[in-house]
Parts: structure tokens; C-alpha cells; sequence
């Protein structure tokens, strides 16, 4: 038989529930000691030690980046052309990809065209230039007599100073005859298999940019995890290659017209070989300032080898540097607009850095890399005092 409580008895009240003890009271914890204080205080008085290794660190990483680029500049000067080849070439390709035609048929016949074009100006300006590097040692002989004709009233100035200053004559003192170096065609031809492997690399890279190069920024933009920066990043992938291949295609014909205009009148100044000349005036135009410079120094010597007076010999460089100065201040600047303008300053720091990077290869491509540059800065929020720096 099972064991059970009694019940309670009716009438009979249980017994209260003993109260719960009461709770300890817990003392206040006392001040932290001087020691923990001084621990807690201790990050904010590194700051400048944290700021000083960033510093440090951010230099070396710069300069190491910057070696990097000079030890691969044989595969980055390609990779660089041919991409900014096809961002410019890209519009005329999507433009026969909505008249229904295929993106590699586009690519094709436009590849085709432009080596075409190329080809047959090459061609045509080969004779002309083998023939300047031929006869440049004689024209030269020939030249320098032209040019102590033109200093000699100086020279004679400058000894009756000095002979007015000292009370004696000055005695001339001839230099010495220097050997003429000559430039043949086999030192020309020399360099043809590097020039030509150049050539077939940027090719090549830039028909498969036009080809796939839609479909690896497509890939990359899948890449990003949030919905909204994909949104933001096509947007701005989008509004570079459009204003980047219109501000490449506009400063390309601008110089194409400059070299067209300086080719015709130094065919109405009849200067030997005005096509050589005027394409000269249009490649060395891709290059800021300098090749402005370089151009009319060419042509002031070409002037002074092939004409006699020194009015007729000056006018060629004197006419180039003209029509310079309309395309430099007229044209490109109501062509292109004040938002694709950039600072002269920064233009002439970034030719001088990429210049002794990658040489002429690094000058040709300094103007589009730092155009480039300035149209993502204007969109990337914590870059944007780049852009403001360069903007003129």
C-alpha cells in the first residue's frame, strides 16, 4: 500500500511560505588605479605613430608600384595601347552590332581597314624618310655654313664687346672638325622585327577587346556582391568608355586635320616631302606641348637645309607654329569642351613621369592615361580632389 500525505483539515489554514532571504548588498567597485587609466589613454597617443608608419608604408608600396611598371613596361605599354584603342574603336563596333551585324565581323572589317590605311601610309612615307636619314649627313655639311652666316654678326659683336671690356682682341679659336655619323637604311631596317611583333601584339589585343571586352566588364560587374554598387559601377564603367572614346576620337581627328593643314602649306611654301612633314606634325601632336616644340624645330631645319634667305627658310616653323596656336587655343578647346580641359601644369608632370617610365611609348599615352584618370576621380567620391587638382 502506497504511502500519502494526509489531506488538511477543513477549516485549518496552511501555513504561510517562508520569504525569500534578502539579497547581499554589493559593495561600490572602487576607482580604476592611475595605471588602467593611463592603459585606456594610450591608443590616442599613438595616433602619430600610426599615422607616420601609414605614411612609411604607403611610399614604399608607391614606389614599389612604380618600379613594377618600369620592369614590365614590355607588356604594359601593349596592354595600355590596346586598350585605349578599344575603348576609342568600341562605339563603331556596338553601332554594327545594332544594325544586326556580328560583333567579330564588325571587328574584322574594321581591323582590316585600319591596317589597310596604315599599311599604305607607311608605305608611301617609307621612300621620303629613307631618303632624309640618307642625305641628312650631307645636308648638314651643307647646313652649317647657313649657320655661321647667321652668327657671325653675333660672333663679331661679341669680340668688339670683348676687345671694348679687356683692350685686346679677342682671338677666334676654331673647334674641332667633328666626324659626321651617318644613318643608313640597314639601321632603319634593323629594328623592323620589333616594331613589327609591336605591331601584330597591339593588333591582336585590340580585335579581341573589341571582340570580348564587353563580356569581361560584364563578368567583372557580376563579381560585385550588392545590387546597388553593380548598378553603380556599370554606370560609371558606361560614362568612361563613352566620354573616353569621344574625347580619343575628337583629339585623333583634330590632329589628322592639323597634319592635313600643315602638309598644304608646306606644299604652297614648296618644302620637299609636305607629307612626311604633316604626319610628323600629327603624331608628335599627341604629345602636349613637346611635340609642338619638336615639330617646329624639324621644320626649322628642313628650311634652313633647303632655302637660301633666312625669311624663306623661317616661314615653315613660323606657319606651324600658327596654325599650333589656333588648334591649341581655338579648336580643341570649343571642341572638346572645359570639362575634358586639363591643367598645363599637370599635364607637363605627367609627361615627365611617364616619360622616364616608359620613354616616347609613355609620352604618346600620358594625355589619355591622366584624361582617363581625372573622369574616374569625378566619380569616385574619395577621389575627387584629384580631379579638382588637375582640372584647368
Amino acid at each position: 500500500m502506497s504511502h500519502t500525505d494526509p489531506a488538511p483539515e477543513a477549516g485549518v489554514e496552511p501555513a504561510p511560505a517562508p520569504s525569500p532571504a534578502p539579497l547581499p548588498v554589493v559593495a561600490p567597485l572602487p576607482p580604476a588605479p592611475r595605471i588602467e587609466r593611463r592603459r585606456a589613454r594610450a591608443p590616442h597617443g599613438t595616433r602619430g605613430h600610426i599615422r607616420a608608419l601609414r605614411f612609411t608604408l604607403s611610399t614604399l608600396l608607391l614606389l614599389a608600384v612604380l618600379y613594377t611598371i618600369v620592369v614590365i613596361k614590355v607588356l604594359l605599354i601593349p596592354l595600355v595601347l590596346a586598350a585605349f584603342l578599344g575603348v576609342a574603336l568600341n562605339p563603331i563596333v556596338a553601332l554594327g552590332a545594332r544594325c544586326h551585324l556580328p560583333r567579330w565581323l564588325s571587328a574584322s572589317l574594321l581591323m582590316v581597314a585600319l591596317m589597310g590605311g596604315i599599311g599604305a601610309g607607311a608605305t608611301a612615307l617609307a621612300q621620303p624618310a629613307l631618303g632624309w636619314f640618307h642625305d641628312a649627313p650631307a645636308a648638314l655639311r651643307n647646313f652649317v655654313p647657313k649657320l655661321k652666316g647667321i652668327t657671325r654678326p653675333l660672333e663679331a659683336a661679341s669680340r668688339a664687346t670683348q676687345s671694348l671690356v679687356n683692350g685686346q682682341v679677342a682671338v677666334r679659336v676654331q673647334p674641332p672638325r667633328q666626324a659626321s655619323v651617318a644613318v643608313t637604311a640597314w639601321d632603319v631596317l634593323a629594328a623592323a622585327p620589333k616594331v613589327l611583333a609591336a605591331v601584330l601584339t597591339v593588333t591582336l589585343l585590340v580585335f579581341f577587346f573589341l571582340i570580348y571586352g564587353d563580356d569581361l566588364l560584364r563578368r567583372l560587374v557580376e563579381i560585385i556582391p550588392s545590387f546597388h554598387h553593380k548598378r553603380h559601377a556599370v554606370s560609371i564603367v558606361r560614362s568612361i568608355q563613352t566620354e573616353v572614346s569621344h574625347y580619343i576620337l575628337i583629339t585623333t581627328l583634330i590632329n589628322m586635320t592639323l597634319g592635313a593643314v600643315t602638309a598644304f602649306m608646306l606644299w604652297l611654301l614648296h618644302v620637299p616631302d609636305p607629307l612626311l612633314w604633316g604626319s610628323i606634325a600629327m603624331i608628335a601632336n599627341f604629345i602636349p606641348y613637346v611635340g609642338a616644340i619638336t615639330t617646329a624645330t624639324i621644320l626649322l631645319l628642313v628650311g634652313m637645309m633647303n632655302f637660301r634667305e633666312l625669311t624663306q627658310a623661317l616661314l615653315p616653323a613660323l606657319v606651324f607654329a600658327s596654325i599650333t596656336v589656333v588648334e591649341g587655343n581655338l579648336v580643341t578647346p570649343m571642341i572638346l569642351g572645359r570639362r575634358m580641359r586639363v591643367s598645363p601644369v599637370a599635364i607637363l608632370i605627367w609627361l615627365l613621369l611617364w616619360g622616364f617610365l616608359w620613354g616616347i611609348p609613355g609620352a604618346l599615352l600620358a594625355v589619355p592615361m591622366l584624361t582617363s584618370a581625372k573622369l574616374i576621380a569625378e566619380r569616385v567620391p574619395n577621389w575627387r580632389w584629384f580631379a579638382l587638382m588637375v582640372q584647368r
